[in-house]
């Protein structure tokens, strides 16, 4: 790897220390995007680990078919793998990819099958932080635990992780593995961005409390946090001119306004508002940025070096504010 300026951090209380910037994997194998073949993929991961980003986030659902991205980010790292931190997930519709599931993915069956499948596609012989992707309702959060406990003591999985849970589910899983003495959760998944700051009512928390490092998902708000669709429409060829349309055409203009012309009175981009922000949160790890391109890789990097003062985070407050509490009930 190169010199860079990227910093890096402790995930929660635990000892597992990633990149502020995290590459999310989810575009390798998509179709029509340049990332859909091999060779772009290694251009976009390649950009990353040159620019000093350690830490790769996959799932077993990634790609055109399940699978496919694990295997893309396998081939792509090559002999880097040892270098950095994979983390990829279970428990959403694999699609019969890691063998039948029967509804229930929380499962210690299905972790079992879960996780020997993604080591297979992955090439290695351990993940470094392994998420539950989304809660199962249908198995004891006990089970979970204990069948991933497992994998822990036989070395196949370094971290544990969640995604996507409450701040309620956070505690209870916290809950049962104090009570059990096993391995814990270390990291928390979530969507989080200044335009959606939900998060904030339970999980970042409970994340502090029981210290967990969130990682934040869609920082951009897909896309709309760039600049991009400040004049209300979506740009010909950008995500939201073909899917989510409905968050352009609600989108408030004044707010938009607003945000670009506070990071231009600082002579910063749009970008790196929002990474930074992200990145001052307490609780934030890592932010985690999917790209199809080396440029947004190189740009995604670089873009949490701002530190806001506490004058700047008040203005941010003012112009997207806080959930009320009230919002619980």
């Amino acid at each position: 790897m190169t010199q860079n300026t990227i910093e890096y951090r402790q995930v929660g209380h635990s000892g597992l220390t990633v990149s502020t910037v995290g590459l999310g994997c989810n575009n390798l194998g998509r179709p029509g995007s340049v990332t859909e073949t091999q060779e772009g993929a290694d251009a976009v991961v390649h950009a990353a680990l040159e620019e000093g980003i350690t830490l790769f986030d996959v799932a077993d659902i990634y790609g055109s078919h399940p699978g496919l991205s694990e295997t893309m980010l396998a081939k792509s790292l090559g002999s880097e793998r040892e270098k950095v931190v994979v983390a990829t997930k279970f428990g959403l519709d694999a699609q019969g990819a890691n063998g039948p599931d029967w509804g229930r993915r929380g499962s210690r069956k299905y972790i079992m099958q879960s996780v020997e499948a993604s080591l297979r596609r992955l090439g290695t012989d351990y993940i470094d932080l392994y998420y539950l992707h989304t809660p199962d309702p249908q198995t004891p959060i006990a089970e979970t635990l204990d069948a991933l406990d497992d994998l822990v003591k036989q070395g196949k999985v370094l971290y544990l992780g969640n995604s996507n849970m409450a701040g309620w589910q956070i505690a209870e899983a916290e809950f049962t593995a104090r009570m059990s003495g096993g391995n814990r959760f270390v990291a928390s998944q979530n969507h989080y961005n200044l335009m959606d700051r939900r998060a904030e009512l339970e999980v970042t928390p409970a994340a502090e409390a029981f210290g967990l490092g969130v990682m934040p998902y869609f920082p951009l708000a897909n896309g709309m946090l760039t600049g991009k669709y400040s004049a209300g429409k979506a740009p010909e060829g950008s995500r939201l001119s073909y899917v989510r349309q409905h968050m352009v055409e609600g989108a408030d203009l004044e707010q938009l306004k607003a945000y670009g012309d506070f990071a231009a009175a600082r002579g910063l981009t749009e970008v790196q508002v929002a990474f930074s922000w992200l990145a001052a949160q307490k609780s934030v790890a890592s932010v985690i940025a999917g790209a199809t391109r080396p440029e947004q890789v190189r740009e995604n990097a670089r873009a949490a070096s701002w530190k806001p003062t506490g004058e700047d985070l008040v203005e941010l407050d003012a112009i997207f504010p806080k959930v009320p509490r009230t919002a619980l009930f």
